[in-house]
C-alpha cells in the first residue's frame, strides 16, 4: 500500500513513512494511492466479533506487509484493553431510529482515545524497529491533546508537546494534559485560537530543518493512521444495526472533519452508508460549504462545544482532493488560495460529489442546550455539548428510513459547566479520572507565534 499527497508534489511513501511524517513535504495530506475494499460477506463476518478483531482487519488493508498481522493484532488487543466498556464503542438507543455510539470509554473520556491508543503503539513499534525517536507536536481544540498525552506519556521513543488555546477549553480537558508528570511531556497554553495552534503546527511540520533535527511528527487527524482507526467504529456500529444488508446513516459533530472523513473512508471501503450528517456549532464553515458550495473562513466564535470552535477544517482537503478526481494541482491551488484569502469556491462537479454523501447542519447555542435537557428528560442519559450538537441535527432530520448512528464524542463530565447550565445536574467524573483535580498542573504560556513555539520544541528535544 502506497500513500500520495493531496497536493501532488511529493513522492509516494509506504504506511510507516506516512504515519511518521504526518504531513507530506509539499504541505499536503497523505491518502492511499488506491482505496482498499471489502466485500459484503467480509463486512457481514464482523458481526459478533470483538472490536480489536475488526480493527485488525481494517488496519491490515492499509498497513500492507509493513507490519505482520500477528503484531498488528496484538497492538489492537492491547490498545482496546485500556477501555472501560467491553464493547469499546457500545450503542445506546435514544429515539426511534436513533442510536448513540459512545466513543468516550477510553482513558481520556473522548473519542480521540479510540485512534490515539492504537497510534501510540504503532509509532512505538516502528520507532523501536528503526532505532529512532520522535517529537510529536499536537494542536488541540480540547480532546486530541489529552488523548495524545494519555497515549504517549512515558514512552521511551517519543517526546510530546501539546498546544491548546489558552482559556478556550474546559478545565477537565486541560488537566488531562497538564497533570501528566512524565518527563517526555510538555504543554503550552497558546494566546490564541485553535486555528492559530493548527497554523503553527503546519508551519512547524513544513520546517524541514526542525523536522529533521527533532524528528518532528503529528498525531492530529492530519495523520492518516488516525483516520483509519476512526473508520473502524463506523463498521462495528453499522454491522450491529444490520449492515451490509441495509444502509445506515451517521450524524457526526464536526470541527476538524477527521471523524466525518473517517466515515467517507468506510464508505469507500464498501460500507453501505446512506448519508453522513456533518453537525457544526456556530463555527459552521463545513455546514455552509456543503449547503452553498463556498468554503469560507469566518471568525472563531467561542461556544459551549469548544472542541468544534474551528474555522479551518484540515481534513476537508482530503475530501476536496477526492471530489476533484484526485487532481493534486487543483487541490494545491485551492488550498493556497484558502490560505491567502480564506475562501474556496467549490467546483460544481466536486460539490455534487460531496453531496452524494454529506449534508451539513449548523446548530446554535440554544438548540444545543435544549438537546442536552431533552435527551436527559426523554432517556435519562446525560450527553456532552458536542454530542448535543449532533443530537439537535438528528432531530431536524429524524424522518428517514435508515437507522442513524449519532457519534457521542466525549463524556458529559468533561464539560460539567455546560451540562449543569442546561440541566441543573452536574455529571460525575468516572472513578479513574477523579484524581485529576488533586494533581498539580504543569504548562507554559506562549504567544501565538510559530518562531517562539518552534524554539521551545527545539529546546525541549535538545534537553
Amino acid at each position: 500500500m502506497r500513500y500520495v499527497s493531496t497536493r501532488g508534489g511529493a513522492p509516494s511513501v509506504g504506511f510507516v513513512d506516512a504515519i511518521l511524517a504526518g504531513l507530506a513535504p509539499d504541505g499536503g495530506l497523505y491518502v492511499p494511492e488506491e482505496w482498499p475494499t471489502l466485500t459484503a460477506d467480509e463486512i457481514a463476518a464482523f458481526a459478533g466479533k470483538s472490536y480489536a478483531h475488526v480493527a485488525t482487519e481494517i488496519l491490515a488493508r492499509f498497513v500492507g506487509d509493513e507490519i505482520d498481522r500477528q503484531t498488528l493484532g496484538d497492538m489492537c488487543e492491547e490498545a482496546y484493553a485500556a477501555f472501560t466498556h467491553a464493547a469499546v464503542v457500545p450503542l445506546v438507543q435514544i429515539a426511534p431510529g436513533g442510536f448513540v455510539a459512545e466513543l468516550f470509554h477510553g482513558p481520556s473520556l473522548a473519542f480521540k482515545d479510540v485512534a490515539m491508543q492504537l497510534l501510540a503503539r504503532l509509532s512505538d513499534h516502528v520507532l523501536g524497529r528503526l532505532n529512532r525517536t520522535q517529537t510529536i507536536l499536537v494542536a488541540t481544540s480540547g480532546d486530541t491533546g489529552g488523548a495524545a498525552v494519555e497515549a504517549f506519556r512515558g514512552r521511551a521513543n517519543t517526546r510530546i508537546v501539546a498546544m491548546f488555546p489558552d482559556g478556550r477549553i474546559s478545565e477537565v480537558q486541560r488537566r488531562f494534559m497538564t497533570a501528566a508528570a512524565e518527563d517526555n511531556v510538555r504543554c503550552i497554553a497558546v494566546a490564541g485560537t485553535f486555528d492559530d495552534c493548527q497554523a503553527i503546527l503546519k508551519d512547524a511540520l513544513a520546517d524541514q530543518s526542525l523536522k529533521q533535527s527533532v524528528g518532528l511528527s503529528a498525531v492530529n487527524s492530519i495523520n492518516f493512521a488516525r483516520i483509519v482507526a476512526q473508520a473502524v467504529y463506523y463498521f462495528t456500529t453499522a454491522v450491529a444495526l444490520g449492515a451490509p444488508h441495509r444502509p445506515v446513516a451517521f450524524c457526526v459533530p464536526s470541527g476538524n472533519f477527521g471523524d466525518g472523513f473517517a466515515g467517507y473512508v468506510a464508505k469507500r471501503m464498501g460500507l453501505p452508508i446512506s448519508q453522513i450528517v456533518v453537525a457544526t456549532n456556530s463555527n459552521d464553515i463545513l455546514a455552509r460549504a456543503f449547503e452553498d458550495g463556498r468554503y469560507a473562513r469566518g471568525v472563531v466564535t467561542p461556544t459551549q462545544s469548544p472542541a468544534m470552535d474551528i474555522q479551518s477544517a484540515s481534513n476537508f482537503e482530503r475530501l476536496y482532493f477526492e471530489c476533484v478526481r484526485r487532481d493534486g494541482l487543483e487541490t494545491a491551488r485551492a488550498f493556497q488560495a484558502f490560505s491567502d484569502s480564506g475562501v474556496i469556491d467549490i467546483p460544481p462537479q466536486a460539490l455534487a460529489a460531496m453531496r452524494e454523501t454529506f449534508v451539513g447542519v449548523g446548530v446554535g447555542e440554544g438548540d444545543t442546550a435544549r438537546a442536552i435537557l431533552a435527551t436527559l428528560n426523554e432517556t435519562g442519559e446525560l450527553i456532552d455539548p458536542h454530542t448535543a450538537v449532533a443530537v439537535a441535527a438528528f432531530n431536524r432530520l429524524r424522518d428517514r428510513p435508515d437507522p442513524v448512528v449519532i457519534l457521542s464524542t466525549a463524556h458529559a463530565a468533561k464539560f460539567p459547566e455546560a451540562v449543569h447550565a442546561a440541566t441543573g445536574e452536574t455529571p460525575v467524573l468516572p472513578r479513574k479520572a477523579q484524581s485529576l483535580a488533586a494533581r498539580p498542573e504543569r504548562f507554559d504560556r506562549l504567544p501565538a507565534d510559530a518562531a517562539a513555539i518552534k524554539a521551545y520544541v527545539r529546546a525541549f528535544a535538545g534537553a
